[in-house]
């Protein structure tokens, strides 16, 4: 299932208490979909790590009783207790734990208790991990615990990326290159004994550096230890393409009517930074005159963009240059 299934379903789940556990490779946003949901929809949310946690750790620390002449366990104070709260608690790596430790959790999916502690009814349980097959730490999974869950496979899946970047404003130029070769958003082999890899957090990692204020000189090998030697010196070649584009505010404002330049690599970072352009200003005049440019790309370029203006929500349709464009490329859209 690729982002948004996993959104939609999650959504879902969570509203009917079912356990959910997400699968995937690293690097691809298991746990980023799931603090998304929790901040859409203004939920609490805890991050419980099992690997960190020893088996009395969930169950708590029992104690004597002297008024009722009895031991009772001490819950611990990372779950929550306001019986009236809202929100998620997510078990990240949860098959990273040891079994001693998988084993204490599974009361709290299934009965939701464990020891004399009860989870909340507001609250949801989302756990996530690595396959066995990536080369991570990971323990198989005992039946009873796995059949405690609703399992959800998460894939990478380039279009749903390219909508969250747009989202996030990540630099033009890494949606520019990853649109040039979309193999390059995740590239993971576990056979390959690699520290560093392209995945869709590692490029977030470069979008951060890029942004940093980093000097020119020590990108390359910063930008290698996000996404890999060979990757790094792909993506800062096409960096430099970067240098032959026109100016996106001449175009946006109506100067510009068109460029000669026909070469693939600049016309996808070009698509990639108009469409950021027109989600930061938004404004009629500029939709119109994008779309009046476009025009006169070659017809993929000038059909790509405007999906990718509709995917991001800017009104393309109501353009005063919209109905020109229809009959324009109508004969590619049928």
């Amino acid at each position: 299932m690729k982002l948004t299934d996993i959104y939609n379903a999650l959504e879902h789940f969570t509203k009917s208490n079912l356990p959910v556990f997400i699968w995937g490779p690293p690097g691809i946003g298991k746990s980023s979909v799931v603090k998304q949901i929790a901040n859409d929809h203004k939920l609490e949310f805890i991050d419980l790590r099992l690997s960190l946690l020893d088996p009395t750790d969930l169950k708590g620390i029992p104690f004597f009783d002297k008024e009722n002449n009895q031991a009772v366990w001490a819950s611990p104070n990372f779950l929550p207790k306001d019986k009236n709260s809202k929100g998620i608690l997510f078990l990240d790596e949860i098959n990273t734990a040891a079994p001693s430790v998988q084993a204490s959790a599974y009361q709290l999916v299934l009965d939701r208790k464990v020891g004399d502690y009860s989870l909340p009814d507001g609250w949801s349980i989302v756990a996530a991990g690595n396959r066995e097959n990536d080369r991570g730490v990971t323990y198989r999974m005992p039946p009873p615990l796995a059949n405690r869950f609703v399992h959800l496979e998460m894939e990478v899946d380039f279009e749903d990326w390219k909508l969250w970047a747009h989202e996030r404003g990540i630099e033009a130029s890494i949606i520019g290159f990853l649109s040039f070769d979309k193999e390059k958003l995740f590239d993971f082999d576990p056979n390959r004994n690699e520290k560093s890899f392209p995945t869709p957090r590692s490029w977030e990692y470069v979008d951060k550096i890029l942004k940093s204020g980093l000097s020119e000189k020590l990108l390359l090998e910063s930008v290698s230890g996000a996404i890999g030697k060979e990757c790094s010196v792909e993506f800062m070649s096409f960096r430099k393409v970067m240098d032959k584009l026109p100016d996106i505010g001449k175009i946006a404002n109506g100067e510009l009517k068109s460029i000669e330049d026909e070469e693939h690599k600049v016309l996808f970072a070009l698509c990639a930074g108009l469409i950021n352009h027109l989600k930061e200003f938004d404004k009629k005049e500029e939709i119109d005159n994008v779309l009046t440019f476009s025009m006169e790309l070659p017809s993929e370029f000038s059909i790509m963009l405007v999906k990718d203006m509709q995917k991001n929500g800017i009104g393309v349709e109501s353009a005063a240059s919209w109905e020109s464009w229809v009959r324009k490329f109508s004969y590619l859209l049928s």
